[in-house]
């Protein structure tokens, strides 16, 4: 037998199943559901560009949300060469950024350190054009208890206003995560979207917390964000004590086109695990 005879009949020799080829069209034709992405808080803290385009792929997510300060570094201190070849590693792989995380916040009493988190905003809004990324995501982080709870919740509003409509110069979304101890109770943060005008350009990062359950229960909470929800963050999907399925089920059916990110700790076998929550997530979906 010639060896090209030999190594085609590999293919299809019984006990071997179908051929790369015919796995990989498979594959691809599957439902797709939900898009799923991961954070690398923390599960990817610590690999670089190239190690999270390969461990992705490899883990078959569609995208990440690269978290500041982690060993991806891509930081607002990136030159326009080094945001270009970010840029081009990303566009030359299955995996996308799906966003930019931030630690920026508008919540302090101190009107200086305000003017500085929307600064900060508009320099990650400007990262986020160059590198490709739809949006930067930021945060609530509290409520001082030293000024009235409304005048905080305008004060982020008019705050978060400001950075979207910066952003939208830019075509860029600014998602805000449902954060902080206080402040991620879902009619507070439907109080800063109020204050915010609902700007086009504002979207919400539903974080998957145990107070979704609270005021009214998770179907009133999620009614309440319900058209301003851009992106969803979602711990491990074992966790009994959050109603998963139904989250899930009720993104599917508003035909929600945003990423689903996995926010999880790291792990030593961070592909595997990622693996297995693409698993349960697809299950979820009945996929």
């Amino acid at each position: 037998m010639r060896r090209r005879d030999f190594l085609s009949g590999l293919a299809i020799a019984p006990g071997l199943g179908v051929s790369r080829r015919q796995q990989d069209t498979a594959a691809s034709s599957a439902p797709h559901g939900l898009k799923l992405g991961a954070v690398t808080y923390n599960i990817a803290r610590d690999w670089d560009v190239p190690t999270i385009i390969r461990n992705l792929t490899e883990a078959r997510f569609d995208a990440v949300e690269l978290r500041t300060t982690h060993k991806h570094g891509v930081e607002i201190a990136l030159s326009k060469t080094e945001r270009a070849a970010v840029r081009a590693q990303f566009e030359a792989s299955p995996v996308k950024i799906g966003g930019l995380g931030t630690t920026c916040e508008f919540h302090s009493p101190d009107p200086a350190v305000v003017r500085k988190n929307i600064e900060d905003t508009k320099a990650w809004v400007q990262l986020a054009s160059d590198v490709g990324s739809p949006s930067v995501k930021v945060r609530p982080n509290g409520i001082p208890p030293s000024v009235p709870e409304e005048q905080t919740l305008e004060q982020i509003g008019k705050s978060l206003a400001e950075c979207a409509g910066f952003a939208r110069e830019h075509g860029i979304m600014i998602q805000l995560e449902v954060h902080g101890e206080e402040s991620q109770r879902v009619p507070r943060i439907r109080k800063m979207f109020d204050y915010a005008g609902n700007h086009p350009n504002l979207r919400a990062c539903w974080n998957s917390n145990q107070t979704d359950l609270l005021d009214g229960g998770f179907d009133a909470n999620f009614r309440m964000l319900r058209d301003q929800i851009g992106q969803v963050h979602m711990r491990d999907l074992f966790l009994e004590e959050y109603p998963w399925r139904q989250l899930i089920t009720s993104l599917a059916d508003m035909k929600f086109t945003g990423y689903c990110f996995a926010e999880i700790p790291e792990s030593p076998d961070g592909v595997r695990v990622l693996q297995y929550f693409r698993g349960m997530f697809r299950a979820y979906q009945n996929l």
